[in-house]
């Protein structure tokens, strides 16, 4: 169903048609704006281009304050997100519990879009419980992507809300190899938990 929606969209943008219903609201229909989510989620930068000539604002939100550009960093779509940066989308942008398409990609393994993100956002900037980009790659063992941030600046003694560093993080996912990256990054030989009152 979500793929005959997008067909609907496609064919109406291919016409240079507009959305019928698109502009006579002022705000965007539920419908609609699952069809610009989905877009960003299949890649579909014809239809989001569309969408957004048609008015709809790039950094559009949904339910959980997602934009299209953090949907498409999440769903592994460089392009997409090139795109969306191109047409002014915030890449630094937060979803309603302060993380960003960084620590989604981080978390992911999307070293490309990691790279690309890092470049235009400050990689030590903590969502609601204190985490960083750096925390997530470490907690899921994406030691690519805790490199290139470092490279980037990353700091690995940042402590998150929990009072859980980076290093905290990977030794309780029993990861003793994100540890031992952890410390050779830091300059330490083993990073130490920081000492309990």
């Amino acid at each position: 169903m979500r793929m005959l929606r997008l067909l609907c969209v496609a064919s109406f943008v291919a016409l240079g048609l507009s959305i019928p219903g698109a502009e006579a609201a002022p705000a965007l229909s539920d419908h609609y704006k699952e069809l610009y989510f989905d877009a960003a989620r299949a890649g579909r930068t014809d239809l989001l281009g569309g969408m957004i000539t048609d008015g709809v604002s790039v950094d559009e939100r949904d339910s959980h304050g997602y934009t299209a550009l953090i949907i498409a960093a999440y769903d592994g779509q460089r392009q997409t997100v090139e795109f969306l940066m191109a047409r002014g989308a915030d890449p630094c942008a937060t979803d309603l519990k302060g993380n960003t398409a960084l620590m989604g990609v981080a978390f992911k393994g999307e070293t490309e879009i990691a790279g690309l993100l890092a470049g235009h956002c400050d990689v030590n900037t903590t969502n609601k419980v204190g985490q960083t980009a750096v925390m997530m790659a470490s907690l899921f063992g994406q030691e690519d992507v805790v490199r290139l941030l470092v490279q980037h600046g990353a700091r690995l003694d940042i402590a998150d809300a929990g009072g859980q560093t980076a290093a905290d993080l990977a030794r309780a996912q029993g990861n003793p190899a994100m540890v031992a990256l952890i410390g050779r990054l830091s300059g330490a030989e083993s990073p130490k938990s920081p000492p309990t009152p």
